[in-house]
């Protein structure tokens, strides 16, 4: 029989690649507790029921889960099969999902506590009640913080196969000062920075696990430049080969100093992430987001000529009063910037976020069911937003795979959003999904649409697409060119062959 461990922190991750790093902060930060505590990870695509099965193994009297809007409704229905199975275990929420009362997801009404906010002062204070049986009798615990300098650090809690099979998450800071509506981070207060000396103790003990690719969490990365500028030195001097960085940067906000720095960092070590969410000013202004546009249009272009630096940039669609025209403008703004990806993300509610003011006003209608992802609002209709859910698919298949990079160009033109919305209709139209198209297939129909239906050159577009399936070692050839000259003469050719042969 397996020994027992009274407390279980778990999570359902959106893939295994994925770490939870507030548990493993939980975890850190549960003093003379932690001996008596373990963290088992699985993931969404597993069954509540096998998920049950191993968490019950462990014979806990504690369960406390970590609970996201991209895992909320796979924890929901683990909560509720052990209430059934084993009522007697005590269930403790915490997370952003369940951190803003009274707005609930029902989950709650199955679990004994709900911690809301920073978890690692209230959750051992919690877990000692209960193990003594001193249970509080308020449910809803409101998280106690904490100076970022009395925190343990968790990084010593990455095991071996995190190191070797997942991501590392890393922060150097705490909070964001702007507000954004759309974002949680709008909540924050302030923003706070580790302790430099103690980050770089545990950084460097990470490289020597073998850690070669960081991905720091922190909201704001370049807000405080001789940080950035420290943090960035640290690994420039420990720089290998296959060292990697990802950052989330203020897109208007590079310095002097900090130009210097990224340009002598080698190509491909370093990734930003970079959320632009729209160039329309007055829906910047209704949003409470301050952004210069000039300067952050001028530093994509500054970062794409001068760095090695792969720049993934967002923009949201759906926001108060955004329309179908004005996210076409700000799309064809960024293409015109040259980023390496968009990411297109269609608005969602998040529980607690200062945007769920406009609701009303702006008729902003959202998915009941998680991931909350809006429907409709008064200025886009539910088909105009189902077009662009459709298109944000297709432009991750085509424009943010790599695999199209002669063939992309001859799409956009000099009408990027139009031209591409165009594609987008058509290839739902012919191939009725957008999901799970074979590559092929994708080849074919892309042919299709642009000699039929945009009219672009035959020969042009076979070009384009020749060096692209080229590059994607795709097996056979495709059917658009079966019969091309080259291909009647090949199969001639071997027709001719076979022929002598039985001679």
């Amino acid at each position: 029989m397996l020994d027992s461990t009274p407390i279980l922190l778990t999570t359902l991750n959106a893939r295994y690649m994925h770490t939870a790093f507030g548990l493993r902060y939980l975890q850190a930060n549960l003093g003379e507790l932690k001996e008596q505590s373990k963290i088992i990870e699985f993931t969404i695509q597993e069954l509540p029921i096998n998920i049950i099965e191993k968490l019950l193994a462990q014979q806990p009297k504690i369960i406390g889960f970590s609970v996201y809007i991209w895992n909320i409704a796979e924890i929901s229905k683990v909560v509720a099969m052990l209430k059934q199975i084993a009522p007697d275990i005590s269930i403790i929420l915490g997370g952003p999902e369940v951190s803003h009362y009274p707005d609930m997801p029902s989950v709650t009404g199955l679990a004994d506590y709900i911690i809301s906010g920073a978890g690692e002062v209230s959750l051992p204070e919690l877990c000692q009640q209960i193990l003594t049986g001193n249970q509080p009798e308020n449910k809803f615990i409101e998280g106690e913080s904490i100076a970022l300098n009395k925190l343990v650090l968790p990084y010593d809690l990455y095991n071996d196969e995190d190191i070797r099979n997942r991501l590392i998450y890393v922060e150097a800071s705490r909070g964001c000062p702007f507000k954004c509506e759309f974002c949680l981070s709008a909540l924050d207060k302030t923003v706070t920075a580790f302790p430099l000396d103690s980050f770089f103790n545990e950084m460097d003990n990470l490289l020597q696990r073998g850690v070669r690719n960081f991905k720091f969490i922190d909201r704001t990365f370049n807000l405080k430049v001789s940080t950035s500028v420290a943090i960035l030195e640290f690994f420039l001097e420990r720089m290998t080969d296959d060292l990697y960085l990802h950052f989330e940067v203020v897109p208007d906000n590079l310095s002097d100093k900090l130009k210097d720095v990224l340009q002598r960092f080698p190509k491909n070590r370093l990734q930003f992430e970079i959320g632009v969410q729209t160039f329309d000013a007055d829906i910047q202004t209704l949003i409470s987001r301050k952004q210069n546009n000039e300067k952050t249009k001028a530093n994509i272009v500054w970062l794409r000529e001068n760095t090695g630096a792969h720049l993934h940039t967002d923009l949201i669609f759906g926001l108060p009063s955004d329309t179908l025209e004005n996210f076409g403008d700000s799309f064809d703004q960024l293409i015109a910037l040259k980023p390496h990806e968009i990411q297109l993300g269609i608005l969602k509610r998040l529980r607690g976020a200062p945007l769920n003011r406009h609701n009303e006003e702006y008729q902003l209608r959202y998915n009941p069911e998680a991931p909350y992802n809006i429907l409709s609002t008064r200025d886009i209709t539910f088909p105009e937003m189902q077009r662009v859910n459709r298109f944000a698919r297709y432009w991750d298949m085509i424009g943010n795979s790599g695999r199209f990079t002669n063939t992309l160009p001859l799409i956009l033109a000099e009408q990027p959003f139009e031209n591409f919305m165009q594609l987008s209709d058509a290839l739902h139209q012919l191939a009725g999904s957008s999901w799970k198209i074979a590559l092929k297939r994708l080849f074919e129909l892309i042919y299709t649409i642009l000699t039929e239906q945009i009219f672009l050159s035959e020969e042009t577009v076979k070009q384009a697409l020749a060096l692209d399936y080229s590059r994607a070692k795709l097996k056979g050839v495709p059917a658009y060119e079966l019969d091309s000259p080259a291909q009647k003469q090949k199969k001639q050719g071997v027709a001719n062959k076979r022929q002598l042969s039985h001679q």
